[in-house]
């Protein structure tokens, strides 16, 4: 075959002037007296749309395939390592500090592997089928001569591409050998054995630890990126999370047990990804974490100046927030703090916190009960009505219908985006060696079809990726058409007393009289739409959209800030 295919080309060797062609794994011609390797290529023919159609085409030798024909013997923690790469160089992308993928993921996913006993310590733990049992992680850990420090380690960078190698993972390549070791129901050394029970205090890796690392790494920073914010990057495709192992190196492939491990078919949960990196920080026994300032954009202050702009309501209630936040005192410093060690102490959601302390004070100043907020709407639009000139008074009826309008339209589009993803990834997946050839020719005949399909009927529209954005509603003061509210005041809902402003309305009706014990229970309260006003309802789901979480968990929120609000008077009764 192969004497076949080089017979042709009669042309000498530049470096020895002879005759004797053979042809590479990958195709190319070689020299068989000096091994010089050219350019020159096998031509070949193939079927396209367009039949007859000549191609220039590399193929693999016949004759010289490897005898494993799965590609690279791999670990599971290298195809995590892969993704992670990729998640930081996504966020770098977006904006975030450079330093944080070299700097600080690349050294906390270190610290993990040596945490887990996978690497970097002197006996690695083997998650093969003949592996031992795991033995106690905190052995042989904590000493000061192995232990890793967060800024003594090499990076990302370093091992650009390179994951197979050993000085990628250390010690990982001395826990056995490869071949001798490989699952029969995965392509990976360790994917069979990967998914079975540890001992307590060891956290498994999985596809919702990756964005806990990230959310780890930026709280670190204290950059102004959000869980919400991250979460939502996700969704729309802009940080590798769904189907993230097709972007894996071709030498890396996936079957069987593999596909239980990388393979995502659920949106990542808010709750799910912040339980897990408050677990992942305990378990990396991390240092206090740099604190949150009031001038950090983490502080309720601040993220409440961003949330009032996105859901188009007056700048002066900025001022009140201020006032509930230092009212209850929320914007302490060792409170927004996340330091791992105090493990007594609540582990702030610094989003959904300042939507919480927003709805406060929308029931502080309107009450939300379905009444009050409906009458004074009708007194200020009938006073907007005669004083079109001086500032516009908030008219929350008119808030309402606009932003219900929007909103209705931004989740239509969301639902029918999730409606028409595709699950299944462009690479094709097999969970058995039986069914890989089905697979494959099952895969290509829809390509072959697809193509031709686009071919008659033109080329397919390419839908355009927009850049993204922190905000998902934006709303301009320079509009003529009355939509924005960042200008109106609060005239008619506040009243002197002394030299300060207070309330007009008096009367406050709490979600909740008894907390539940979120240890116990897993939440604070139970929410039930039925239960509550309407109004109340709307601005819930406002944000719970805004912030992509359930209701139910800002609405928790809201309870608790409530019970800290109102301390006095529910101690009295």
């Amino acid at each position: 075959m192969e004497e076949e295919d080089t017979r042709d080309y009669a042309e000498p060797c530049v470096q020895c002037s002879v005759v004797n062609w053979g042809l590479t794994d990958e195709g190319k011609f070689y020299c068989k007296s000096c091994h010089n390797v050219i350019e020159k290529t096998i031509e070949i023919l193939t079927s396209d749309v367009v039949p007859n159609a000549k191609i220039q085409s590399i193929s693999k030798g016949i004759r010289k395939r490897k005898k494993i024909d799965k590609g690279w013997e791999w670990y599971v923690c290298e195809g995590f390592q892969y993704i992670l790469k990729k998640q930081a160089e996504a966020l770098q992308a977006l904006g975030v500090s450079p330093q944080m993928k070299d700097e600080i993921l690349c050294n906390f996913w270190r610290l993990y592997l040596q945490k887990s006993k996978q690497a970097y310590c002197s006996m690695p733990v083997s998650y093969t089928n003949t592996a031992l049992p795991i033995s106690d992680v905190s052995t042989d850990v904590d000493s000061e001569r192995e232990r890793i420090s967060l800024h003594g380690l090499s990076s990302f960078s370093e091992s650009e591409g390179d994951l197979q190698t050993e000085s990628s993972f250390g010690h990982v390549s001395s826990i056995s050998k490869a071949s001798e070791t490989t699952s029969i129901c995965s392509g990976s050394i360790d994917g069979g054995s990967y998914l079975q029970k540890r001992k307590k205090g060891t956290l498994r890796m999985s596809m919702p630890m990756t964005l806990s690392f990230c959310y780890m790494a930026l709280l670190w920073l204290r950059e102004p990126m959000t869980l919400s914010d991250l979460l939502r990057f996700v969704m729309d495709g802009h940080i590798p999370y769904l189907n993230a192992f097709q972007y894996f190196p071709e030498e890396i492939r996936l079957y069987g047990a593999d596909l239980k491990i990388f393979r995502v078919e659920c949106w990542p949960v808010y709750e799910d990804v912040h339980k897990k990196m408050s677990e992942l920080a305990v378990f990396l026994d991390l240092p206090h974490f740099p604190a949150i300032t009031d001038n950090c954009f983490l502080h309720p202050n601040i993220l409440c100046i961003k949330y009032l702009m996105e859901a188009n309501l007056p700048d002066e209630l900025h001022n009140w927030t201020c006032r509930v936040v230092k009212k209850i005192g929320v914007g302490e410093t060792d409170l927004l703090t996340l330091d791992p060690g105090n493990k007594s102490a609540r582990k702030v959601k610094y989003d959904v916190l300042a939507a919480a302390l927003i709805i406060v004070v929308l029931k502080l100043l309107f009450s939300l009960d379905d009444q009050y907020e409906w009458l004074y709407a009708d007194f200020a639009g009938k006073r907007n009505q005669k004083n079109k000139e001086g500032c516009l008074w908030f008219d929350f009826k008119k808030w309402y219908m606009i932003i219900k309008k929007s909103l209705d339209v931004e989740q239509k589009k969301l639902d029918e985006k999730r409606a028409r993803f595709l699950w299944k990834c462009e690479k094709p997946l097999f969970y058995s060696a039986k069914e890989k050839s089905v697979v494959l020719k099952k895969r290509q005949m829809v390509v072959n079809l697809q193509r031709q399909f686009g071919a008659l009927c033109g080329s397919l529209e390419v839908v355009e990726k927009h850049s993204p954005s922190s905000f998902q509603l934006n709303w301009a003061e320079e509009n003529t058409d009355g939509n924005c509210f960042h200008g109106h005041i609060l005239e008619g809902v506040l009243q002197e007393k002394g030299n300060s402003l207070i309330p007009v309305n008096t009367k406050y009706w709490l979600c909740t009289v008894k907390l539940c014990n979120e240890r116990l229970c897993g939440h604070l309260t139970r929410y039930k739409e039925s239960d509550f006003p309407q109004s109340y309802q709307f601005v819930l789901n406002l944000f719970a959209f805004l912030l992509r979480v359930p209701a139910s968990v800002i609405h928790g929120e809201v309870c608790l800030i409530e019970h800290k609000l109102f301390k006095r008077k529910l101690s009295r009764k």
